[in-house]
């Protein structure tokens, strides 16, 4: 069981930033990362729709012998991750909005939360702001667009810039400290958000806390690699493969198409 792979899925290619703090912290591990870009985003769908890929992409994951399953996307997370829990045996490890640590560091007490409709509206990204924002001046923004744009391979367009400048202005205007990242797929954005914020508001994704949280897992369930070597990284896209080809380095494995 332990030389088996992880199982990494998101709705296109914003879940390789969880891929590669995942990969950086345990290297030995075998992955697999699977991209349903072809549906992507799934921020505007339903409920329903949501769950319904995300059985799609489990499904597959565990067609190939997956140990353990990374929703690395916070719509799916919100939306999804308890009936995949119930449904399913395996272990899953899923995504918030980084808010806790945002309300921890706050000086201002003033907080920026940039993610998808389906997150910001779910119920469980409710409970988790209700929980820890209080007392906080908390501004949401739906990142409408940025998805698309990152897809399609826009990532550094004039049109994504200008965007980002709209959605940051009533952020800025009240006076925020920390920006929670709340899209796997925004992360990609942060050289440009550091460029168009002030150098004292931190940017916070979840990146780092969900590899700790999959090697916690692995080791409470007895499953981390026991390998020397190196695990292999194999990544799979239904989308455009030179969009997530280009987000890859050289040395991290194959890349294929699949059509479902």
């Amino acid at each position: 069981m332990s030389s088996k792979p992880i199982g990494i899925f998101d709705s296109g290619v914003g879940g390789l930033s969880i891929w590669s703090e995942i990969h950086q912290l345990l290297p030995v591990e075998s992955t697999l990362y699977l991209s349903d870009s072809k549906h992507a985003p799934y921020g505007p769908k339903g409920k329903e729709a949501i769950i319904k890929r995300s059985i799609i992409n489990t499904e597959w994951l565990l067609s190939q012998d997956c140990k353990l399953i990374v929703v690395a996307c916070n719509t799916a997370t919100t939306n999804a991750i308890e009936t995949l829990r119930q449904n399913y045996s395996i272990p899953f490890i899923g995504i918030e909005p980084a808010i806790k640590p945002a309300a921890l560091q706050s000086k201002s007490k003033a907080i920026g939360i940039l993610a998808t409709k389906g997150t910001l509206s779910s119920r469980l990204f409710h409970k988790t702001s209700q929980l820890f924002s209080s007392d906080l001046v908390v501004v949401e923004q739906i990142g409408e667009g940025i998805v698309e744009l990152i897809e399609t391979g826009a990532l550094h367009s004039n049109e994504m810039r200008q965007l980002l400048k709209s959605y940051l202005e009533p952020m800025l205007d009240a006076n925020i400290d920390c920006l929670v990242l709340g899209c796997t797929h925004y992360h990609f954005l942060t050289p440009i958000l550091k460029q168009l914020l002030p150098q004292n508001v931190k940017i916070i994704d979840s990146g780092k806390a969900v590899a700790r949280q999959t090697k916690s897992i692995l080791e409470n369930n007895k499953i981390l690699s026991s390998e020397i070597a190196t695990g292999s990284n194999h990544f799979f896209t239904n989308g455009e493969e030179k969009v997530i080809a280009s987000l890859l380095t050289s040395e991290t494995a194959s890349l294929k198409k699949l059509e479902f």
